[in-house]
């Protein structure tokens, strides 16, 4: 595998903790720790535009492209609907007083993800609390959707992953085994697995056709396992780590394909926060505590 570092965004003040893919090819979204909100180009790495500024961090960012809608999530409020290109705040939910640690669309619902351990369900349309979802009393910290199986899981910080029915919003199952907090959480594109990485630095890989039963459990980093995220084609995933590495993997055979840091590639000096990959599956998208953005190409060897 080939990856080559081809490009840094900076200007951020703080880390950055949210990317998120933008309206046309090479666009996209970040914010961060000064609850600043840019568009960027890839190839205008020089020049950021500011869409909102919000007087708290953000941790996630979800856009909606058919609307033209970016939801922006502010710690300790609420969440504000967007329009990027008129840059006007459409509406705000006052949710919370704790961290919102994910946001993710689904049809004309939002799930939002608290650190007080509840996941609100919005309508998106109405901008309008569905239901409250209470499994946990520790943070919520990352949700993934799966349409194959009509279901959707979230990561806490009380070591476990709770799967929840798409229409009815049941709780299904509970897995364990994570050692400490569970950060992120990813199923493959085809629906057939489910990824989940923690604090314990473990990449576990679950079987969603046979019950949610552990296939692989990797030590996958030094650190805590912050993000996983597919390529467009879904025949690879790479994992971000507070180790401040990024790893690339075969998604169907689980092996390391490529260790991407500071050594080698003139990687990210502090934590890697949140992962992008580019609808063209050759550029992967980095966001780090050292408040830049690292621009990859990634190819396999010929």
């Amino acid at each position: 595998m080939y990856v080559q570092k081809l490009d840094t965004f900076g200007g951020h003040r703080e880390g950055v903790y949210a990317l998120e893919p933008a309206k046309g090819a090479g666009s996209f979204f970040s914010a961060g720790g000064d609850g600043l909100i840019v568009r960027w180009q890839l190839s205008r790495p020089d020049l950021g535009d500011l869409i909102a500024r919000v007087s708290a961090s953000v941790y996630a960012l979800a856009y909606d492209p058919a609307r033209n809608w970016l939801w922006v999530a502010q710690n300790y409020q609420g969440i504000h609907r967007i329009d990027p290109d008129l840059k006007e705040t459409q509406g705000s939910l006052r949710l919370t007083s704790a961290a919102i640690y994910a946001l993710k669309l689904y049809r004309n619902q939002l799930f939002v993800a608290l650190g007080d351990g509840v996941v609100i369900v919005v309508d998106a349309g109405e901008l309008a609390v569905r239901k409250h979802l209470k499994a946990s009393d520790k943070s919520a910290r990352s949700i993934a959707i799966n349409p194959v199986s009509g279901e959707f899981a979230v990561a806490y910080s009380d070591h476990m992953i709770r799967i929840f029915d798409l229409e009815t919003l049941n709780l299904k199952q509970v897995l364990t085994g994570h050692a400490n907090s569970v950060f992120t959480v990813a199923y493959s594109p085809d629906g057939r697995y489910l990824l989940s990485g923690s604090r314990d630095a473990h990449l576990k890989v679950w079987s969603v056709t046979d019950g949610y039963s552990v296939k692989e459990d990797i030590v996958a980093h030094m650190f805590s396992i912050n993000h996983i995220v597919f390529s467009p084609d879904g025949t690879l995933f790479a994992t971000a780590s507070m180790d401040k590495s990024i790893k690339i993997w075969n998604a169907a055979t689980f092996k390391l394909l490529k260790v991407v840091d500071r050594a080698r590639h003139a990687g990210h000096g502090t934590s890697v926060n949140r992962l992008l990959w580019e609808t063209d599956q050759h550029h992967l998208l980095s966001a780090s505590d050292d408040r830049t953005i690292s621009v990859w190409s990634v190819k396999l060897s010929q």
